[in-house]
């Protein structure tokens, strides 16, 4: 995980206000499903958000569960929502 500045949180908080949840937590709770999914779409997009449709009391420990699983940064938590990020590593040729 990479350490953001106040600054580049901004940045990407802007960046992410407009996108749409691609994973959303539910009954089943954060399952290897869940982990794949998240990693999977950090791989391809960079910057995600998560919506806790359940679990919400737990959402800030489930988040960082994420975070170490996937090797992502958290953004930030805005109500039941978390904003992932995951730099793509450099492609070498």
């Amino acid at each position: 995980m990479i350490e953001l500045t106040s600054k580049q949180r901004k940045e990407l908080e802007k960046a992410a206000h407009d996108l749409q949840p691609v994973v959303i937590v539910g009954g089943a709770g954060v399952t290897d499903g869940v982990t794949k999914m998240v990693d999977d779409s950090l791989a391809a997009h960079e910057l995600i958000k998560i919506k806790f449709n359940e679990y919400k009391d737990e959402k800030v420990e489930l988040t960082n569960q994420l975070c170490e699983a996937c090797d992502a940064t958290l953004v930030r938590i805005i109500g039941n929502v978390a904003i992932l990020f995951r730099e793509k590593p450099e492609d070498e040729e």
